[in-house]
């Protein structure tokens, strides 16, 4: 899942952006320097496999939280809005951040823990997480009673064939590709000739691929065995559209909600408003409560803004909280120092990791000598210190996130945990070897006060090392949109990506598989190298995960060392706070947020 775009950058420092290129640190960026082992704690907790539940786990209603009520506004502070409501679209943690109040799908992660770092597959809109009886090739799912959308209207088979089949459809492109290609025997977007166009034709997948004998079941028929098929239908993209309120593109802006709430206003950019969704049964649903009468969503609120507010805590801001947004850099010491702040404040690490992509569709940039030198020329330190130090990122080695099983802290090829701001001076020999001194690059970054203080920093080091660096600003709501295009001009632009579970299949092939490269698709830098594809075809096949996870960090190095299409910057961490008559506040772990399933106002 793709954190960056509409998410993931922080609050200006208070430091002069010109500054920061020049500051070296080891660790790149201050920290309180006391969270280090509860980090490490924290990240390998994270590796651990999640068992899948049964009929019994998947009954409804949720566990209660403890202490909860039931009523009252929740004020909800967002940076960016929702460029995709339609869940099939929905493949950025934002936007996964919402879905979680207004989207079901046939599973879904249940917390069993009141602190966010537990948690089953349990059967959502299913009676219990599937059933397999040949290793994982079919897949049999039986919907619960009593299950509807919010216009009153039964949720059956039907709606989940037609979910299932919209998702070949060409304008669903932003979503998740593991169902489609598993369905599909194929990697890539090859995936889209199974059912070209969809079921909007009159045409449906065969029974032998999906079926849906009755109302109540639906089956899945893989050609391979896929055992982590809880796993995905877990996710947003994979949530459950109404085949007689589809809309196709329309549904983008207003879906039709099966989750404990429904939209009852949206101003892109402005401003939305969640109420109650009445046709939601508790009794059917193990994974949510509906405490909160309503929540309005403000957008356009920065960081630093959404902090100050918090921490201010009057008015209706003291039943205030941010989905997403993370604690600015120029506050973040002073609330972790402060124990009155401690009730208040969540934190965890979380899948993503940061990553410059290399745009490798323009000519000039197919030669590796000149990706080199943008690797070792790029300086961390400035992304680093944006988000406020190491209590709120670490300098990363690889692609692989220490949450995620094969994850070496060891690989550093580009010496980015020693040298956090850059090698300028070995960077510019390699132009020399080249022929490209003075090289226009244009870099291609988000439109937000953090993004231009990070931006301007990262320019002015690759200036040094003798590329010509234009910046080109991007709209926040439409960032990943816009850097997914294939015929876009930038040549190197950030994105972060996370392990959609404890696996780095999770990771590798959703965006280094140069057969997945399309508009829309995950694959950023357009890299397409024989062996990687070769060896994505060959990992998936490997069922012992220990094996597996050496393979994947093998291939790992092999992009960031020899391809080079992209470079790795930092391991996310996450700081946040909400208003002090904020119940149920838990940092998520699969969320990698405040979880607003289980919030309820004091």
């Amino acid at each position: 899942m793709s954190r960056g775009g509409r998410h993931a950058y922080a609050a200006i420092s208070v430091l002069a952006a010109g500054a920061l290129v020049l500051t070296g640190c080891s660790k790149g960026g201050g920290d309180s320097g006391n969270n280090d082992k509860k980090d490490k704690e924290n990240a390998q907790r994270q590796q651990a496999s999640i068992k899948f539940g049964d009929a019994k786990d998947s009954t409804g209603p949720a566990t209660a939280v403890p202490g909860a009520k039931t009523g009252g506004t929740m004020e909800v502070l967002q940076r960016d809005s929702y460029a995709h409501l339609d869940p099939a679209q929905i493949y950025v943690s934002d936007e996964g951040s919402v879905a979680t109040l207004l989207h079901r799908g046939l599973t879904g992660y249940k917390a069993t823990s009141n602190d966010g770092s537990k948690h089953e597959v349990v059967g959502d809109l299913a009676t219990d997480s599937g059933t397999t009886t040949d290793g994982g090739k079919t897949w049999k799912y039986t919907l619960k009673d009593g299950i509807k959308f919010q216009d009153g209207s039964a949720i059956t088979s039907k709606d989940f064939r037609h979910s299932i089949e919209r998702l070949f459809a060409p304008f669903i492109n932003q979503g998740p590709p593991y169902l489609q290609q598993w369905l599909a025997d194929t990697p890539g977007a090859d995936y889209r000739k199974l059912l070209k166009g969809g079921p909007y034709k009159g045409k449906h997948l065969p029974d032998s691929v999906l079926e849906t004998p009755d109302a109540k079941t639906v089956v899945f028929h893989f050609k391979t065995a896929h055992p982590d098929l809880p796993y995905a239908l877990a996710m947003a993209g994979y949530a459950v559209v109404s085949a007689k309120g589809d809309t196709k593109e329309k549904y983008d802006r207003a879906p039709v909600a099966a989750g404990p709430y429904k939209i009852q206003s949206f101003k892109s950019g402005k401003s939305m408003v969640l109420v109650k969704n009445t046709n939601w049964d508790p009794k059917t649903d193990a994974i949510r409560h509906q405490y909160v009468d309503q929540f309005n969503i403000t957008f356009n609120q920065q960081y630093e803004t959404s902090t100050k507010t918090l921490l201010a805590d009057s008015g209706a801001d003291q039943a205030g909280v941010s989905f997403n947004n993370q604690v600015d850099a120029g506050n973040l010491s002073k609330v972790l120092s402060d124990p009155k702040m401690k009730s208040r404040t969540v934190g965890g690490f979380q899948p993503y990791v940061g990553q410059m992509n290399i745009n490798m569709s323009h000519p000039a940039l197919k030669d590796k000598k000149i990706r080199e030198a943008i690797a070792y020329a790029l300086p961390i330190t400035p992304f680093v210190r944006a988000f406020g130090g190491t209590d709120a990122m670490e300098v990363a080695g690889g692609l692989i996130s220490p949450t995620v099983s094969g994850y070496d802290a060891s690989f550093d090829p580009w010496g980015k945990k020693k040298k956090p701001a850059g090698d300028p001076a070995k960077a510019k020999a390699l132009l020399k070897e080249a022929g490209k001194v003075g090289m226009k690059l244009t870099f291609g970054y988000i439109n937000t006060p953090e993004g231009q203080q990070y931006s301007t920093a990262m320019a002015a080091g690759l200036k040094k090392a003798g590329f010509n660096v234009q910046r080109q600003e991007i709209p926040a709501e439409t960032y990943y949109d816009q850097v997914s295009e294939l015929d876009n001009n930038y040549d190197i632009f950030h994105t972060a990506w996370g392990a959609d579970w404890p696996s780095a299949s999770t990771v590798i092939p959703p965006v280094f598989d140069g057969r997945a490269i399309a508009d829309g698709a995950q694959n950023y830098s357009q890299v397409n190298d024989s062996r990687v594809n070769s060896e994505i075809d060959r990992i998936n096949k490997i069922t012992d995960p220990v094996k597996s996870a050496a393979a994947w960090e093998k291939l790992d190095q092999y992009l960031v060392k020899d391809v080079v299409n992209v470079v790795p910057t930092a391991y996310y961490k996450q700081i946040q706070i909400a208003g002090s008559k904020v119940g149920g506040l838990a940092y998520d772990d699969v969320i990698g947020g405040v979880d607003p399933r289980r919030l309820f106002v004091k």
